[in-house]
């Protein structure tokens, strides 16, 4: 019996469990990401996430639900940059989080507790398609398909169907992605403001998504569907995007709560 120390956060109800490497058997990942992750039988989240101390902030691996890893989560980076400054691994103002996408650079807006807010440095998107037309669930989609630290395909619609998950789900195995891909349906409200559901490569349906949503919003500026600054509107809330020389995120990251995982893996 192996006790694993962790802590759990959430970025707009997109949960994340965090453990020092240091702390952590250093075999199957993977296979503890599953375990640890699951709802009924270990800590519940969408994602695992290894953490260590670098200068100014944190290095990350992220671990999604299913044990595939992930290059990078927006709504998990802010839980990282909130984990940081909570153990003392960060600046007061402003965090690097270090991700298999790069680093990132965090700039803390509001703390009032185990509540923080922050706007995140997202990058440079890059775009594939900016139009892509999809063949799911027997009708054809409008998409495009981008990546900003992990890919993204952003399905565009008039209204959002009650059954999104199916063709969701489906476009996040097609064969257009042969690693999968993050999955956004979105509708344009007005011009500046979109609204969003997430189906997230590895994790399934998640209650919003960072790099999600900033796929979403970039998308729908490239599409000249919308203008800069732009709301996201998820089940769990607003996030924030502006596009400047780079995009940038903002949005929440809150502890949930700490403990021990008591892992076998025989």
């Amino acid at each position: 019996m192996i006790e694993l120390p962790f802590t759990k956060l959430h970025g707009a109800e997109n949960d994340f469990i965090i453990s020092w490497a240091s702390e952590s058997p250093q075999i199957e990942w993977p296979e503890i990401a599953r375990r640890i992750c699951a709802r009924t039988t270990g800590i519940g989240a969408d994602g695992w996430m290894l953490a260590w101390k670098e200068t100014g902030g944190l290095r990350t691996r992220l671990f999604n639900s299913d044990g595939s890893e992930a290059e990078i989560s927006g709504n998990g980076t802010r839980c990282a940059a909130a984990f940081a400054l909570l153990k003392g691994a960060g600046v007061p103002s402003t965090v690097t989080i270090t991700t298999v996408a790069g680093p990132k650079s965090l700039r803390l807006i509001s703390r009032q507790d185990n509540r923080f807010m922050f706007e995140m440095d997202m990058g440079t998107p890059r775009t594939e398609e900016l139009r892509a037309t999809l063949h799911l669930a027997g009708r054809d989609w409008d998409a495009t398909i981008l990546n900003v630290g992990n890919p993204q395909c952003a399905i565009f619609v008039k209204t959002l169907p009650a059954d999104w998950r199916i063709p969701a789900a489906e476009a996040e195995a097609h064969p257009r992605f042969p690693k999968r891909s993050n999955v956004s349906m979105v509708q344009v409200l007005d011009r500046h403001a979109i609204e969003a559901v997430f189906y997230e490569r590895g994790a399934g349906e998640t209650r919003s998504s960072g790099t999600g949503s900033t796929g979403a919003a970039v998308a729908a500026i490239l599409r000249e569907e919308v203008q800069t600054p732009v709301e996201i509107r998820t089940p769990a809330g607003t996030l924030s995007l502006r596009w400047d020389e780079s995009v940038f995120l903002t949005g929440p990251a809150e502890l949930i709560g700490e403990g021990t995982y008591y892992l076998d893996l025989t």
